[in-house]
């Protein structure tokens, strides 16, 4: 068999070489898409953090009124806002939720346009259905060394990495509530001289919003899981105390953070669930 492994297939090296040209080539392009994802964190840190917390919970608690009109899923909400302050995790936890709003704005400003284009052309989807099965695939370790060479250390990486994990999920499941749409429903808008436009605006996307919502949630849930990668990579937030307690073999430390992810996990998908209602 060693003829065979003589003949190696060069992957490593087109791998490097590839992104060796995008560093010397595209330079322009990651230096300004960098600066423009360090604006959208900071802008999104700034207002979690400048307020009182407690008025950081109040809009929560007022957020949540307005989705769910549930009274018991606001209590959880500033229960469990409130069991933050109380660990002392208020500033970790204000960072994760940046890195997580900051993919939602990201993945479903991308991930719904590209889900809605792939529904109206099925060719383009059986393309694209590799590639998404490559991103949520590939293990997520894999995209921190390109995102660290074309970005360095910090939260642009994280935030890099973590959209590139999260992306497919906005975009399947926008493909799938748009194409879901009944046939009966758009021969009745064409037979009623409807525009394509309308037809989308009117019909597909509210007859797709469940799905939509569900890739909003899933967004979320899959950002959120990447906060201790992120950490990896100079990212704030709660991954920064679970990679502190791995290195130290703090048990305590370890839980306790990790039981903080688990708490804004629930918080956030009580919030979100609209699919039910």
């Amino acid at each position: 068999m060693n003829w065979l492994t003589d003949n190696k297939v060069p992957i490593d090296d087109v791998a490097e070489g590839a992104f060796e040209w995008l560093q010397i080539n595209g330079g322009w392009f990651f230096d300004g898409l960098a600066l423009l994802m360090e604006q959208l964190i900071e802008a999104i840190l700034w207002v979690l953090q400048t307020p009182h917390p407690l008025i950081i919970i109040a809009l929560f608690a007022g957020l949540t009124w307005l989705i769910q009109r549930n009274w018991k899923t606001v209590v959880f909400i500033v229960l469990g806002f409130l069991f933050i302050l109380n660990q002392d995790y208020w500033e970790e936890t204000t960072e994760s939720l940046t890195l997580v709003l900051s993919a939602c704005v990201v993945c479903m400003g991308l991930g719904v346009p590209i889900g809605i284009a792939a529904a109206h052309r099925p060719r383009l989807y059986r393309f694209m259905r590799p590639v998404l099965d490559l991103m949520q695939t590939l293990p997520t370790f894999v995209y921190l060394i390109p995102a660290i060479v074309f970005f360095g250390i910090g939260m642009v990486p994280g935030l890099i990495a973590t959209v590139i994990f999260v992306l497919p999920a906005p975009i399947r499941l926008t493909q799938l509530g748009i194409s879901s749409t009944p046939k009966a429903l758009l021969e009745a808008a064409q037979a009623f001289g409807a525009k394509p436009s309308q037809t989308l605006w009117k019909i597909e996307l509210p007859y797709a919003l469940p799905q939509i919502m569900t890739g909003l949630n899933q967004t979320i849930m899959l950002s959120l899981s990447m906060v201790v990668i992120a950490a990896l990579v100079g990212a704030d937030g709660l991954g920064v105390p679970v990679v502190r307690a791995l290195n130290q073999v703090n048990t305590g430390l370890g839980f306790e953070s990790g039981l903080i992810i688990v708490v804004v996990a629930i918080m956030l998908d009580r919030m979100l669930r609209v699919g039910e209602k």
